[in-house]
């Protein structure tokens, strides 16, 4: 089994699979400059958002700390940050100065002072151009899986979640751990249920009441609303797929957790630790929310595992896709990568796990992903803690 992959080493030390320039938009108003030069450029990426004006403070600062998470982000050989004029606490110099640590190639295009949209088009469509030419000739390089962080997430989940599909994610955390790589989940209200798994699994006591904290947090942020989770989770299709309740849902989600001890624990799109091992992160269940904040914390590629299918990409970080219900499988074969529903036939974990694994090394090599080969961005959301001012 192979404990390296081919990336394109970055002046920070850390190592992208992709060599992509990131047109990243400080604000919604900013979004249609983005969009644009990813239509007319080969190799461009957006991430757009409908936020970045009028939040409360802690929300604004959410909000930079996502955009500058994913600027650092390895798979962005170069980086374009769009604003539309200036705001206090989340500019695009504010931004970029913070993504030029990393050494990368970093411009701003500020749409206001540019003399409007078509002066500012111009400039992100040559400075686009430029940048390709820049990074292009960088050639992927032999590297340790230790330089890899192992982003996981599952949605739609089913009765077949907790059976096959995780455990083959959690399989593949173990591999990745025991080259000295990280693994990096989140979705706190799926640990709702498993407070004492956590305790069993925690490195240190601190890291067992971080954890336990985040889940206190969720519950009264939700009690505080004048409901309860029930109702919202589990979700529908949850429901339809035969769970019942959200432990059950959750002692389920944690099979991708692997068999390691739980290493560290951050907030929201924080940057994890150097220390190998498995890492958790606060996030909703929202699967857009949740796999935008591992991205954040420099994921390079996830495998998003799925009970009723799902088409879920998000556009920086590599998101692949697994099942283990055949049904879904053959209904959703066109934007997933792995089935592993023969687990439900005699298949062991370590065969099913091993060729989930093969298509993470292959994907970090830099084999496409189906919805990669669509260009299906839609998972990009910046998960947020109070109201528009």
């Amino acid at each position: 089994m192979r404990d390296f992959f081919f990336g394109y080493p970055r002046p920070d030390g850390q190592v992208g699979i992709r060599n992509h320039v990131l047109l990243l938009s400080g604000t919604l108003y900013a979004n249609p400059t983005c969009e644009r030069v990813v239509g007319m450029v080969q190799n461009t990426i957006p991430i757009v958002h409908p936020l970045g004006r009028c939040q409360i403070a802690p929300d604004l600062a959410r909000t930079f700390k996502t955009l500058v998470g994913h600027g650092l982000n390895p798979n962005a050989g170069a980086v374009i940050v769009v604003d539309h004029f200036k705001e206090q606490g989340c500019t695009a110099d504010d931004i970029a100065h913070e993504v030029s640590q990393s050494g990368k190639p970093v411009a701003v295009v500020n749409i206001r002072h540019e003399g409007g949209a078509l002066a500012a088009l111009e400039k992100a469509l040559r400075l686009a151009v430029d940048f390709n030419r820049q990074i292009n000739t960088q050639q992927r390089e032999k590297t340790p899986l230790a330089k890899l962080i192992y982003g996981f997430n599952c949605g739609t989940s089913d009765v077949t979640s907790g059976l096959a599909h995780n455990r083959c994610v959690g399989w593949v955390c173990d591999r990745v751990i025991e080259a000295g790589g990280r693994a990096l989940g989140a979705e706190t209200t799926e640990m709702m249920g498993g407070e004492e798994l956590i305790k069993a699994r925690a490195k240190t006591p601190a890291v067992a009441d971080k954890l336990l904290g985040f889940i206190d947090r969720m519950e009264k942020s939700i009690m505080a609303c004048g409901v309860d989770l029930r109702g919202s989770q589990p979700t529908g299709d949850n429901i339809a797929g035969g769970l019942s309740t959200i432990e059950e849902k959750s002692l389920g989600a944690m099979q991708k957790w692997g068999t390691k001890p739980i290493v560290g624990a951050v907030e929201y799109a924080e940057p994890i630790g150097p220390e190998p091992g498995l890492w958790l992160m606060d996030t909703p269940g929202h699967g857009g929310e949740s796999i935008t904040g591992i991205a954040a914390a420099g994921s390079q590629v996830m495998s998003f595992s799925t009970g009723g299918g799902h088409t879920i990409n998000h556009p920086l970080m590599i998101t692949m896709r697994l099942t283990g219900n055949r049904e879904s499988w053959e209904r959703m074969k066109d934007t997933m990568e792995v089935d592993v529903s023969d687990m439900f036939e005699g298949a062991s974990l370590d065969e099913a796990g091993e060729r989930l694994f093969d298509e993470v090394i292959d994907l970090c090599d830099g084999k496409m992903t189906k919805a990669e080969a669509l260009r299906e961005f839609n998972a990009f959301a910046i998960n947020r803690c109070g109201p528009s001012v």
